[in-house]
């Protein structure tokens, strides 16, 4: 980069050079999958709570549903986050995601009121979350070239 261009776009090349660094990419990823680690930790931990959870939203044999979520959220975490077929690990949780979202918050079903309404922002953030998966799948199977 020439000293003009970086006199035409100062900072751009330093910004650049940060948020591109491999700390913050590992960073943003491990924030991204947070609600996918904790999860499960909270869930090894309270096992009768996910037992409990399980059986709330209607997923039987509850031991086996626990199991497999604390399994696959994790396993998925860690593709996303080392790198390992992170394509993979990314739309699986984006998958995942929309179908606990659609399964756990039927803000439609719900009476107006506070809990609809955290409900639908809930709801609307965990769309959010799902695209952004489905971007970092996108983001590793071109690399990064934009195609």
């Amino acid at each position: 980069m020439t000293y003009q261009t970086q006199m035409s776009n100062p900072g751009r090349s330093g910004l650049a050079r940060i948020v591109g660094s491999p700390i913050v990419r590992t960073m943003s990823l491990l924030a991204l999958c947070a609600a996918y680690i904790q999860g499960p930790l909270t869930k090894i931990l309270d096992f009768n709570g996910a037992l409990a959870e399980m059986d709330h939203f209607g997923l039987h044999p509850a031991a086996f549903f626990a199991v497999a979520v604390i399994v696959f959220e994790l396993t998925a975490s860690a593709m996303v986050i080392t790198g390992f077929l992170r394509w993979a690990g990314a739309l699986a949780l984006s998958v995942f995601t929309l179908l606990a979202t659609f399964i756990a918050l039927r803000f439609w079903e719900m009476t107006p009121g506070m809990d609809r309404m955290m409900a639908t922002n809930a709801f609307f953030e965990h769309l959010g979350l799902a695209g952004a998966f489905v971007f970092v799948a996108a983001f590793d199977l071109t690399k990064g070239t934009g195609r």
